[in-house]
């Protein structure tokens, strides 16, 4: 091991886990905050520029500890104005994020895994399979430094975790990355409620997550019948309907907050009206909204997308029977960059 390697990447500790640390060498733990502002309010990646720490200190702090960028393999750009980051990790894996411009301020879409375990039929990340969970230092570094690659660094507002991976299948580097993520003092200052975590209905670890965290959760869900969903999404098979409504209905939602159900509308599967009428009195009495995403087609995939008219006669049933059904179209589409199209595959070169 290198001296490089041995060292620690800071952005893996939490505020007390560095506070320790000080505090064994005889170093005030308060100066912990002091620290991690430097990193995350004021994007420095250098402890000789941190001017309010004591310089005895500033001399120690990189014998033990680095500060690292994520390596930018590729950056694509959307006509759409969507950019997709592939990053490089330390180990030669690599993940992908995605900005999406909103009308005045962005969204990251955020990775939480090295490829995928779920094995949903309809994403092209599952082709990959799990390579393994992101530390937190690596879910951390995919928001910190795209927002100090942006002009206007306050216009990164909104947060999904709805990259590759399932999110709570990394339960706790999920928790502490969030933890920093939402810390308005010495974190990255996201509101807690303009940061959603999306799970295929990993059950065990949903209530779990409730209990521990104030931001918002979105259940992919895709079907309003068993079998159809347990062709679509495996998980099904373990975590049925039934189950994952039961665990929706019991969810700790805070005050003025919903669940979002997504739901990818795919032509001739799921998407007829007796499949939005099943799904409305599925989800009754469940304090939700439900995202309507149109298929995002990709390579090896039969499936399709379905017409305009089947997807607004899908949203006329939801809203007839009073539930906010939102189309999402997709943006980053023209760079594989929609919904269930992330595979984290160095871009090939064009001929043209």
């Amino acid at each position: 091991m290198t001296a490089e390697e041995a060292r620690i990447n800071i952005l893996n500790l939490s505020r007390d886990q560095l506070g320790e640390w000080l505090a064994e060498r005889g170093i005030a733990a308060y100066r912990a905050g002091q620290i991690l502002k430097w990193i995350y309010r004021r994007q420095k990646d250098s402890f000789a520029d941190m001017s309010d720490i004591a310089r005895d200190v500033r001399a120690l702090l990189p014998q033990h500890f680095r500060i690292p960028r994520l390596e930018v393999m590729a950056l694509q750009s959307s006509a759409d104005g969507t950019r997709k980051y592939l990053f490089g990790l330390e180990d030669g894996e690599s993940i992908e994020s995605v900005l999406i411009p909103e009308r005045d301020h962005y969204t990251l879409c955020v990775s939480s895994q090295a490829g995928c375990a779920q094995n949903c039929r309809f994403c092209l990340t599952a082709k990959s399979k799990l390579r393994r969970n992101l530390a937190p230092g690596e879910i951390l570094s995919q928001v910190r430094d795209i927002k100090n690659d942006l002009p206007a660094p306050e216009q990164l507002t909104n947060l999904v975790f709805m990259g590759m991976g399932e999110p709570l299948a990394n339960f706790d580097n999920l928790m502490a990355a969030l933890a920093i993520i939402t810390d308005s003092d010495v974190g990255l200052g996201f509101a807690a409620k303009r940061v959603t975590v999306s799970t295929a209905g990993l059950v065990p670890k949903m209530l779990d997550f409730g209990r521990q965290s104030r931001v918002s959760l979105a259940v992919s869900l895709n079907a309003a019948d068993n079998e159809t969903r347990s062709r679509l999404m495996p998980i099904n098979r373990k975590y049925p309907l039934e189950t994952l409504l039961e665990a929706c209905r019991n969810y700790p939602l805070p005050p003025g907050r919903r669940i979002t159900f997504e739901y990818i509308l795919i032509k001739g599967v799921n998407d007829a009206q007796e499949d939005a009428r099943r799904l409305a009195r599925l989800l009754q009495p469940i304090r939700c909204k439900v995202n309507l995403i149109p298929f995002n087609p990709h390579e090896g995939s039969n499936f399709e997308r379905p017409s305009e008219n089947t997807i607004l006669a899908f949203q006329e049933v939801l809203l007839r029977k009073h539930y906010t059904a939102i189309i999402r179209h997709s943006k980053g589409q023209d760079i594989s960059a929609a919904c269930g199209q992330l595979r984290a595959r160095i871009p090939q070169e064009s001929n043209e």
